[in-house]
């Protein structure tokens, strides 16, 4: 009898530890996920734990468009992310289904997609986010430098909008942590004299300036990190993400149904592939196969945007596009792990 409970006090013992064990939070993360409701009463509403795929939710409540246009590719619904953002703030990522904005069926199919935390990344992770974020406002504004060559300043002035509205602000805190000037008023002042007198001479000059702040903002990464094709690729990655996202919510029923995120899409893979082309020597030598395969399926992916006017009908599907992300994700991958 005495052995039998010397055995079970083994076993409590020891299942104690490992849940012990298991709730230690790990100290190597870059992402903290911070909870907490919208309506922030209490600070005991508030917990702080690490998590590995934190940073992969979307946060409904603070996402920029090309975020929540995840969501509207995923489930197919027009203008979802105007609907997200003005149903905001929400307390839990379900008010999706109380305030109306989505049904319970779609809600069931996005639910492990979204999050009410804020999420504060550290370390290289930080500093992908922020290089991430500049590169789509580069995307944007690469988009609009061709509409405005092609005498379509109405098309334009939204993504010279675009980085103003809702990616400045997003990145404002890291800019002022990384002693960045300002160049939020250069961008308002592109944006309204696009709007008001797109023939000014005056254009050409301030979107030179729009573009230099933020290569400057760019640059104020250490050097060594947007020379390591192991960081940009990451970069590269985020950039295909959110082009891949909005190709499929420009993409219905056969059709460029917006023109918009066409447009948004190809200026990311632009730029993408434009920091591909700045890694490209050091990648060969490093890892030629992976190197050669990410190439190649860049070349296929940027037919899919034959320019910067949509056309009739779209070159490729989302899935064909989707596919070709995935390859260059995959060939990054083999990249990052060696």
């Amino acid at each position: 009898m005495k052995s039998i409970f010397r055995f079970l006090a083994l076993a409590v013992a020891s299942t104690l530890l490992v849940v012990l064990t298991n709730c230690a939070p790990s100290q190597n993360s870059d992402v903290t996920s911070n909870s907490s409701p919208a309506n922030n009463s209490s600070p005991a509403a508030t917990s702080t734990h690490h998590s590995s795929s934190a940073k992969d939710k979307i946060n409904i409540n603070t996402a920029i468009l090309s975020d929540l246009d995840k969501l509207e590719a995923k489930l197919g619904v027009p203008a979802l992310s105007n609907k997200i953002q003005a149903s905001r703030p929400y307390g839990s990522p379900d008010e999706l289904v109380s305030k109306k904005v989505i049904a319970q069926e779609q809600f069931d199919q996005i639910k492990d997609m979204v999050t009410v935390e804020d999420i504060v990344l550290t370390g290289e992770a930080k500093d992908v986010d922020y290089m991430s974020k500049l590169g789509l406002m580069k995307g944007h504004l690469l988009v609009a430098k061709e509409l405005l060559d092609a005498q379509l300043p109405k098309q334009a002035e939204p993504h010279i909008g675009h980085p103003v509205e809702e990616i400045y602000v997003d990145v404002e805190d890291q800019l002022n942590e990384r002693k960045v000037p300002e160049f939020k008023k250069t961008l308002i002042s592109l944006q309204d004299l696009v709007k008001s007198n797109s023939k000014d001479t005056k254009v050409a000059t301030n979107f030179e300036q729009s573009m230099q702040s933020v290569d400057q903002a760019i640059q104020a990464l250490p050097e060594q990190e947007r020379q390591s094709p192991q960081f940009v690729l990451q970069v590269i990655n985020e950039l295909l993400d959110a082009a891949n996202s909005e190709y499929g919510a420009a993409i219905a029923n056969g059709k460029i149904a917006a023109v918009i995120e066409y447009q948004d899409s190809r200026g990311f893979v632009n730029y993408a592939d434009t920091l591909l082309g700045q890694i490209s020597d050091p990648l060969k030598k490093s890892n030629p196969e992976a190197q050669k395969a990410i190439a190649d399926s860049m070349t296929q992916l940027k037919t899919a945007w034959p320019s910067a006017q949509a056309p009739p009908k779209p070159v490729m599907t989302p899935d064909q596009v989707s596919q070709l992300i995935k390859t260059i994700e995959q060939n990054a991958q083999k990249v990052l792990k060696s």
